[in-house]
């Protein structure tokens, strides 16, 4: 049975940072894209980032690229989310999501597998 635990979650001023984890039993993240979305209150999941599987290659939101890096730890079966420079509007909660795609990774109705989501607060 699949599985996709994030951890990480905080409370964190603006400027600050936090580093968010996803591991996974059940697959390997290597043959795997593997995403970040972020759901605010009244809003809809929208994507952060994702990790594109066995190619490296790496795609983010425009409101996170430069501050947000993804990358992954074959070893660990983790993928990590480091968040710098945070801002109150990145205050949601952070989903990690797997699926076995090479395009259209910026949807939610892309991916086969979700985690539950750890939530971040970022304070004025």
């Amino acid at each position: 049975q699949v599985q996709l635990v994030e951890s990480g979650g905080g409370v964190e001023q603006a400027g600050g940072s936090l580093k968010l984890s996803c591991s996974a039993s059940g697959l390997t993240f290597s043959s795997y894209t593997v995403g970040w979305f972020r759901q605010a209150p009244g809003k809809e999941r929208e994507f952060v980032a994702t990790y594109i599987r066995s190619s490296g290659y790496t795609d983010y939101a425009d409101s996170v690229k430069g501050r947000f890096t993804i990358s992954r730890d074959n070893a660990k079966n983790t993928v990590y989310l480091q968040m710098n420079s945070l801002k109150p509007e990145d205050t949601a909660v952070y989903y990690c999501a797997a699926g076995r795609i090479f395009y259209g990774w910026r949807s939610v109705s892309s991916y086969q597998y979700w985690g539950q989501g750890t939530q971040v607060t970022v304070s004025s």
